[in-house]
């Protein structure tokens, strides 16, 4: 008989307060105990599948996707997904119990595993030794794709409870299978496991007795512990089932709405017309060579990528809000692209800004990622644009994705020591020991500030808990604006669920791992400042008769560059804050990329790299401008040898540490994640051992690594930058 094992229930910190280990931890161990396969089944949803996906490949150890559901008044059942028409209907059965319930909350009830089941597996839970009735209904639904799940955790009656779960195995002529119920990944987590059941039923630990486990056992076991448990076919009995599950989330494919293309057209020859179209519309007196081979170049790219049918999506929403006066503008990368100007998507034409704005940095063929278009509608009408997006497509075809809210150390550090039940005050002294939105428990120092003994056995368990906690979901929150919009209904790629908010529905995948599955965003966002501009529009039209718009203000405008340098700012974009209006007299803007400079220069990442003040300096001639090497100077000439975008820190690590494009675009994503993933150490040393080995100062290195870190808290990128100082210099404008 082969020996091996699979685990085929195990939950991970995706069911809310109840899985006590990231999947990671899970296949972690999994691969350490030798298990041939490891099934992620969450309670009805699939929303940590992506990232248990991404483990899996990591560490090299089969996944199987599935999930538990609770039928109402019902049994309770794993199901496994075999494969594609499987993993389909296990998201249609998700959709349909959570769509049915208020969120957080599922109904899944007998009639709706009515319908075809092709290609799930089920697992049965039974509760009772006596439920032949139950498993003869289950056996119909499920026809030779049903197994009895045995379940032992060292309890008092196993030896019983196996003798009759497998009599019953018998009598209804159904294979068993060794199930181990898993809640963690080792058994050191239990006390964590037991604070988290009792925070989900609103306890203290010591009141939450009937909740939680007796013993420590659902954790993921040696397989010769199982031994002592099961007999041998039950064990191998696992291995025969991982052995039919073969789907892969790779296996998705997901398709851009069509309906955009008129007759007589496909995507391509459509798009084109609308650029040309907008060709004659942003450029009246015609377009100059260096435009026209720019268009060219990022029409091929768009075709080549198959990406046209995200761009007339974006386009037919700012269109529509066009139609109804509302007014938009996209901002981030896609102000590099001059498509994107054309077609009405921006407002900022790329080769007026002086910058070396990068379609690349866009989109571009070594990075292998869909483009990311954030468009933002005044704050007051843009519902109007979102129900558009669901009256266009319809509820089954598009929804807003979801962003997973993790602890944070105040939440955590209040929700375990409530569990624990130590008085208010307490609690209220000890959060405030942390930072907002800090991630790391309180240190001794401050804990004696606030008046605690750190050596106290009761604090020291609330700081060992609180730190484990940190990072885990606690649920999932519904993305500003982002919408997923789907060819066939969203259903057939990711569970979809009810919003809090009436009239939304959400994805069950979190805005971070759409990339990893291939999926296009739309980012339908809201800006307060776009709401004002219309109205000032607006009273400039009734009572001046022009009609202004913001790509069509006089541009580079003495008298406003004037009112800005004297920091007279109260009221616009952007540069109103009191450390923005202490650095306007020092700057003096002059032109628009001063503009765009001073957007970017008061934020985290100069600051934190020490670049603020040697920029000044050099801009009012009281330092000499110098490079750190002629082959960087072209990558920071247009700020004066100081380092201040993201985009710069690409260059120069192309430049001066001989990365790829590709081994750059990883840089500017560990720069964005570092401070909840970490991953920037590798970078660090790679910079600093090829730059020193170039002959740059040791000293320049750490203060460009400094910037690197400091971009992790809010990095600006120069064309984030550049469209935010379009929106300043026409509020500024206005005013």
């Amino acid at each position: 008989m082969t020996t091996g094992y699979a685990e085929l229930h195990c939950l991970s910190n995706f069911s809310f307060q109840r899985g006590a280990s990231s999947a990671r931890e899970l296949f972690e161990r999994a691969a350490r105990l030798g298990y041939q396969a490891l099934a992620i089944t969450d309670e009805c949803t699939l929303a940590g599948i992506v990232r248990a996906w991404q483990a899996s490949k990591d560490i090299d150890l089969p996944l199987i996707i599935g999930s538990e559901i609770q039928i109402e008044d019902g049994p309770k059942l794993i199901l496994l997904v075999e494969n594609l028409t499987g993993y389909q209907t296990l998201c249609r059965l998700i959709t349909r119990a959570r769509r049915r319930a208020e969120k957080g909350r599922y109904q899944l009830l007998a009639e709706d595993l009515s319908e075809p089941l092709d290609g799930l597996l089920a697992i049965w839970i039974a509760h009772q030794p006596g439920a032949d009735l139950e498993g003869c209904w289950l056996r119909e639904r499920f026809p030779e794709r049903l197994w009895l799940g045995i379940e032992l955790h060292r309890g008092p009656d196993d030896a019983l409870r196996l003798h009759q779960w497998q009599a019953l195995a018998t009598r209804l002529n159904l294979p068993a299978v060794a199930c181990g119920d898993v809640h963690m990944h080792a058994r050191g987590r239990r006390a964590l496991q037991d604070c988290m059941t009792a925070i989900r039923h609103h306890l203290p630990v010591a009141e939450a007795g009937r909740y939680l486990f007796p013993n420590g056992e659902r954790h993921l076991r040696r397989y010769e512990e199982l031994l002592e448990l099961y007999p041998p076919e039950l064990l191998a009995e696992t291995l025969r089932i991982a052995e039919r599950c073969q789907f892969d989330l790779n296996q998705l494919e997901y398709r851009y709405p069509h309906e955009l293309v008129p007759a007589g057209h496909n995507a391509t020859s459509w798009l084109c017309e609308l650029v040309e179209d907008g060709v004659r519309w942003r450029w009246p007196d015609g377009v100059t060579l260096k435009v026209r081979a720019q268009i060219e170049h990022e029409l091929q790219l768009i075709a080549e990528l198959k990406y046209e049918n995200y761009f007339l999506t974006v386009h037919d929403l700012v269109r529509w809000a066009r139609e109804q006066g509302i007014l938009c503008q996209g901002r981030g990368s896609a102000a590099n692209s001059t498509v994107c100007f054309a077609l009405g998507i921006t407002e900022l034409d790329p080769m007026r800004t002086g910058s070396r704005l990068l379609f690349e940095r866009f989109l571009s063929r070594e990075r292998k990622e869909p483009p990311d278009i954030d468009v933002d509608f005044e704050h007051e009408r843009r519902e109007e644009v979102i129900q558009y997006v669901f009256r266009r497509y319809g509820r089954a075809r598009a929804a807003l994705t979801a962003v997973v809210s993790t602890y944070h150390a105040t939440g955590a550090l209040r929700d375990v020591a409530k569990a624990l039940s130590l008085p208010p005050d307490q609690i209220n002294a000890l959060a405030d020991c942390c930072g907002r939105w800090s991630d790391r428990v309180p240190d001794d120092e401050r804990l004696r500030e606030a008046g605690f003994d750190p050596s106290s056995p009761v604090l020291h368990r609330v700081l060992v808990l609180t730190g484990q906690l940190i990072g885990f979901p606690r649920h999932l929150s519904q993305h500003p604006g982002g919408f997923v919009i789907s060819e066939h209904a969203l259903e057939t790629l990711v569970p979809v669920e009810n919003a809090s908010m009436a009239e939304r529905t959400v994805i069950q995948w979190d805005k971070d791992d759409l990339d990893l599955v291939g999926l296009l965003k739309v980012d339908v966002l809201a800006l307060g400042m776009l709401s004002a501009l219309r109205r000032c529009f607006n009273l400039i039209e009734h009572y001046r008769g022009t009609r202004w718009t913001i790509a069509s203000l006089p541009q580079e405008d003495r008298a406003t560059y004037e009112m800005i340098s004297r920091a007279d700012t109260v009221g616009v974009f952007q540069i109103e804050s009191r450390a923005q209006m202490a650095m306007l007299p020092r700057l003096r803007p002059k032109t628009f990329y001063d503009l765009v400079i001073q957007v970017a220069i008061v934020r985290p990442g100069p600051i934190q790299g020490d670049m603020v003040h040697p920029y000044l300096r050099r801009r009012n001639n009281e330092e000499e401008v110098k490079y750190p090497s002629d082959e960087l100077k072209p990558v920071f000439e247009r700020t004066l040898g100081v380092p201040l975008f993201q985009e710069q820190v690409m260059e120069l690590a192309i430049v001066a540490a001989e990365y790829t494009p590709g081994e750059a675009d990883e840089l500017r994503r560990s720069m964005a994640a570092w401070k909840r993933h970490g991953g920037l150490e590798h970078h660090r040393q790679r910079l600093t051992k090829r730059m020193l080995a170039k002959g740059y100062e040791a000293d320049f290195i750490a203060r460009i690594f400094e910037q690197i870190k400091g971009f992790g808290s809010y990095g600006f990128p120069e064309s984030h930058a550049a469209s935010f100082a379009l929106l300043t210099y026409a509020s500024c404008w206005l005013k």
